[in-house]
């Protein structure tokens, strides 16, 4: 199924398309806000964006390297995003890339992409002249914080500036570039939870479609304003809350670092975040344990709340804003919209950042969909769905079983084009034009969608009951005193049964004021989590009962959008 737009939108063809219309349209606003080292913000206008993505689109043509790879990577900032487009639009193909990544995977996904220079943060140089002698293809290292050239090394400045240089002097190779718009012009690699990272090839067709269809279903003008949270080099923050934001006239501001979220936002104001639900609960989690401090103030806050909720579905009067400016002036006064994505976010923290007057969205996609598929409106939503399909985007559910959970699978102009170099590992996602993700979800009769878990995951027991561990896992998150749980299957050869077991990551300070101690012992913490997870139990089927857990010291390694990586994890 797919769904009507609701929001008219402008054509596009390609991103290319995109900005030259953006530009017409809203070249004297500030596309973005930028913070120098005095800690002043200052804007730099849409023109101006234009005038750096032609300059170093020019100079970058004229290094030779007119459809070649070119390597991004770095932390959110504005050089980033020029980058992005001076590659995309007209040089060569952009492979976006983790500025966490080990030494050896970056060498690794330089080599398989084949790129042929790298455009990256002035904090990485060292790792990159380690890679200079071991990737040979790379002929150029493009640093963005550097003044000076030095050899293959080069000032990302500089090329700007002789970029700029060579327009004047009539070179038009990078301003009159065709765009093919079917062709792979970005290569992707996955941080997936489950395998090793795939290259997935998108073109502007597909990156296009999406920005039209999110901005067919959510309501976004050039009076907004996004703070950049999650990292660019993700399709999801790269599509929705860079290149949705350009094409919409919006401005753009980044974040220092996932520590000053709070401060970015009292600075900066937006409008508009993108968010993955380990962010978002954790900012509700932190306004709860602030008034739990002193009994009165939780009190109030629960009847504020109440309040709240009764003024705003029954008498359809809504106050939130008044009643809980202090919490809206603490993200800046100005947040409209949040959407989550990349992981489900528990419906207890999405209902009461709600009851707030916070107006949080929950949707889903993946990066073989360029990559949003579902999202919730803001005039119909449920807290448990992912929302309703994109308009041109259809969903459905395959192989179907008893319980109403199938795979769910994707046809439109947003999927993937295939895998860098892996036919074999294409033709098993891409069937007679459906894309086939791997999710398990369920259609309710509203056509709303609802995520199960990953097919991969999915645990059978011997009588051939399923169990989702991502379900098991959501509920023992709930628990104040885990943090993170990781639930697999372990098989029994005795009984021949497979048993649900758990590793719980515990919230130590949450344990240290429950039982109002500095320290706490192994005793201590197994008691407490055997108890909650004893209360877990009591709230599912038998079949999906946790038999037993351990307790871990370190946090699961995790994705870039905070998944947990259960490849990585050792369970048994």
């Amino acid at each position: 199924m797919t769904s009507e737009p609701r929001y008219s939108v402008r054509p596009i063809r390609n991103l290319k398309d995109m900005l030259a219309q953006s530009v017409r349209l809203y070249g004297e606003n500030n596309a973005f806000l930028l913070k120098d080292d005095n800690n002043n913000y200052r804007g730099v206008k849409y023109k101006e964006y234009n005038s750096d993505i032609e300059g170093l689109g020019t100079a970058l043509i004229n290094l030779g390297l007119k459809d070649k790879y070119i390597a991004v990577i770095g932390e959110n900032r504005y050089e980033w995003t020029v980058s992005y487009l001076a590659v995309v639009n007209g040089t060569g193909v952009v492979v976006p890339l983790d500025k966490d990544l080990p030494l050896q995977e970056l060498q690794n996904l330089l080599e398989r992409s084949g790129a042929s220079a790298v455009i990256f943060s002035g904090k990485l140089e060292n790792e990159f002249r380690k890679v200079q002698a071991s990737v040979p293809s790379v002929k150029y290292f493009i640093n963005m914080d550097s003044e000076e050239d030095d050899g293959s090394f080069l000032s990302y400045r500089r090329l700007i500036e002789k970029g700029k240089q060579l327009v004047q002097a009539g070179d038009t190779s990078f301003i009159d570039a065709e765009i093919d718009d079917e062709a792979m012009s970005i290569l992707l690699f996955t941080s997936g939870t489950t395998d090793l990272a795939k290259g997935v090839m998108l073109s502007h067709k597909n990156i296009c479609s999406n920005i039209m269809a999110v901005c067919s279903s959510l309501y976004i003008d050039d009076k907004d304003s996004a703070l950049s949270i999650l990292p660019l080099h993700h399709t999801y923050e790269c599509t929705c809350g860079f290149l949705v934001m350009i094409y919409n006239g919006c401005t753009i501001s980044f974040i220092e670092g996932l520590r000053h979220i709070v401060k970015n936002m009292q600075e900066t104001k937006p409008s508009i975040i993108m968010a993955v639900p380990l962010i978002l609960e954790g900012m509700y989690k932190k306004i709860w344990d602030k008034v739990s401090k002193n009994p009165v103030h939780k009190y109030k806050l629960k009847a504020a709340v109440a309040i709240s909720d009764f003024l705003y579905h029954v008498l359809k009067i809504d106050i939130r804003k008044k009643l809980f400016k202090q919490i809206h002036d603490n993200f800046g006064g100005r947040l409209r919209l949040v959407i989550s994505g990349a992981a489900a976010i528990d419906p207890k923290a999405l209902k009461g950042l709600r009851s707030f007057g916070l107006n949080v969205l929950q949707g889903y996609g993946l990066t073989e969909c360029s990559p949003i598929v579902t999202v919730n409106r803001e005039e119909a939503h449920i807290n448990s769905s992912i929302g309703l399909p994109l308009p041109g985007v259809e969903v459905q559910l395959a192989d179907i079983g008893p319980d109403g959970v199938g795979e769910l699978i994707v046809k439109g102009d947003n999927v993937m084009l295939g895998y860098f170099k892996n036919e074999a590992a294409t033709q098993k996602v891409m069937k007679d034009g459906w894309f086939y993700t791997g999710d398990l979800g369920r259609l309710d009769e509203k056509g709303f969608f609802y995520i199960t878990g990953r097919k991969k995951n999915v645990i059978v027991t011997k009588n051939g009951k399923n169990i989702f561990p991502e379900e098991v896992e959501t509920y023992l998150n709930r628990s104040p005193y885990i943090q993170e749980s990781l639930v697999w299957g372990k098989y029994d050869q005795i009984t021949g049964e497979t048993f649900v077991n758990a590793q719980i990551y515990p919230d130590l300070e949450a344990i240290k004021q429950k039982l109002k101690t500095n320290e706490v012992s192994q005793e201590d913490i197994h008691r407490i989590i055997s108890a909650e997870i004893k209360a877990v139990n009591h709230s599912m089927p038998l079949y999906k009962h946790v038999r037993g857990f351990t307790i871990r010291e370190n946090e699961f390694a995790k994705t870039t959008t905070k998944k947990i990586k259960r490849y990585a994890e050792k369970v048994g």
